[in-house]
């Protein structure tokens, strides 16, 4: 089934989503050509506060494979955690209620489809990988990023970016891609997936194809992790209220 949906998104129907790309086809954008930019940017420190509220039980979140059995053997030895807000418009309802704010911010912005808070731990690499599909785009918002900014950033395709706090990178993750941390600090940004501008009608069919995603085990089974995982974090939780 995987080897089927990378197949028809990337060979297929990719080149069409390539060519009738309203941004273009490159591995970087500028952000300010997407409307809802500046928004995260202003409210960037009200998103952090909530960040730190969340990483005060760090260790209690999952791991990146826990959740996302897609990309599972990607990331099996990689301490990149989560705390997940949407993925392909699937609700992580509790989580959202924890971070009322950073949910009000997100829900805003047109044609989003995944987010959550991507937290890369000290001397952590992801390894090289590509998604499996353009017809969305990635957003990465800088929220917590350690002071040594050499040490730690993002490659795309061969173009190479270091995250700012306050400040946003958008790029295609269909281009091969990989992100390391070498520093001693944990780093965090706020990580979307929002849909590719595209020309009609194409744009009906990157519609479908996402839709089509959504339905897949993948995402089902990624929701069904993340109510497991609210069940974990509510117990934590709950024994750090009776100590």
């Amino acid at each position: 089934m995987k080897e089927f949906l990378e197949t028809l998104m990337r060979q297929h129907i990719g080149g069409l989503v390539s060519r009738s790309s309203l941004v273009g086809h490159k591995t970087f954008f500028a952000p300010h050509i997407f409307s809802w930019v500046p928004l995260l940017e202003k409210n960037w420190r009200t998103i952090r506060q909530e960040l730190e509220q969340v990483l005060q039980y760090q260790e209690a979140l999952p791991n990146f494979e826990e959740l996302v059995e897609y990309d599972a053997d990607l990331t099996k030895d990689t301490q990149w955690k989560m705390f997940a807000f949407y993925a392909y418009g699937i609700k992580a309802e509790k989580n959202c209620d924890r971070c009322p704010e950073t949910t009000r911010l997100i829900e805003q912005i047109p044609g989003l489809k995944t987010a959550f808070f991507s937290i890369l731990l000290p001397h952590q690499r992801i390894p090289p990988h590509r998604g499996p599909y353009n017809g969305v785009l990635r957003y990465h918002l800088g929220l917590m990023v350690p002071e040594a900014i050499d040490q730690c950033g993002i490659r795309v395709g061969k173009d190479i970016r270091h995250w700012q706090e306050g400040q946003s990178l958008v790029f295609d993750d269909s281009f091969e891609h990989t992100a390391w941390n070498d520093t001693d600090n944990v780093r965090v940004v706020l990580f979307l997936d929002v849909v590719r501008p595209v020309k009609f009608p194409i744009s009906l069919l990157n519609q479908a194809v996402i839709q089509l995603f959504s339905w897949s085990p993948y995402i089902q089974g990624a929701a069904a992790n993340q109510k497991k995982w609210d069940q974990r974090l509510d117990a934590v939780l709950a024994a750090k209220g009776s100590q």
